[in-house]
């Protein structure tokens, strides 16, 4: 499996009644497959020269967005960095999405990976929901992080389509968890077999003004 770089916070972390893991080893991402874990966290911090290549790419005007479905080779590379706005400042944070992206394949045996980069401007994903899918790579390079619910904080009532007959589906609002910038999270859906009812809740931040949020998501394809 590719190398990540861990953060110096603790190793592991895990409440055996709960339904996440957490750590700084690259190790703490198969917990994933486990089936009481809807959430496998990995901590990192990120390299002083990466910050740079993120920083570059997120001082433009305009929000802006670019996808890639295929393997996860040389030819990724070479697309991400014609891609970027600052291509002359892009090779760490390339380097970093084709890393997780090789990673992603590797631990879903699957040759090729669908990718999603976005600087965004405003919540994408502002209500709590659960993601239609297997499983999906998180991580925020920039900006806050995705905000997340403990089961014991769920209404799952609430969730789908809002509507006048829905509750709320915050049942706990001190209890709301927020992913950190470079932590690398796997989020497991209800299209995972076995997990229909029991996908993390997850939303978008909010961004106050002027603030901006660099995004990557990598889907198993």
């Amino acid at each position: 499996m590719p190398t990540l770089s861990p953060s110096s916070r603790a190793s592991h972390s895990e409440n055996r009644a709960s339904h996440w893991a957490t750590g700084s080893e690259i190790s703490v991402l198969p917990r994933i497959f486990d089936d009481n874990i809807n959430l496998a966290v990995m901590h990192r911090n990120l390299s002083a020269s990466l910050r740079i290549s993120i920083q570059a790419q997120c001082q433009v005007e305009r929000a802006w967005q670019l996808s890639w479905l295929g393997k996860p080779d040389d030819e990724l590379h070479a697309d991400l960095v014609r891609k970027l706005p600052v291509p002359k400042a892009a090779e760490p944070l390339v380097e970093d999405i084709q890393l997780l992206a090789e990673a992603m394949a590797y631990l879903f045996d699957t040759d090729t990976v669908g990718l999603r980069l976005r600087l965004l401007d405003a919540a994408m994903c502002p209500r709590f929901h659960c993601d239609n899918l297997p499983v999906r790579l998180v991580t925020t390079y920039s900006g806050p992080g995705s905000e997340w619910l403990p089961e014991s904080a769920v209404n799952r009532a609430g969730l789908g389509a809002p509507g006048a007959d829905k509750p709320e589906i915050l049942a706990d609002r001190g209890a709301i968890q927020r992913l950190q910038p470079g932590d690398i999270a796997l989020l497991k859906g209800s299209g995972w077999v076995g997990n229909e009812e029991h996908a993390l809740v997850h939303r978008s931040p909010e961004l106050s003004s002027g603030q901006k949020r660099l995004l990557l998501t990598i889907d198993p394809a």
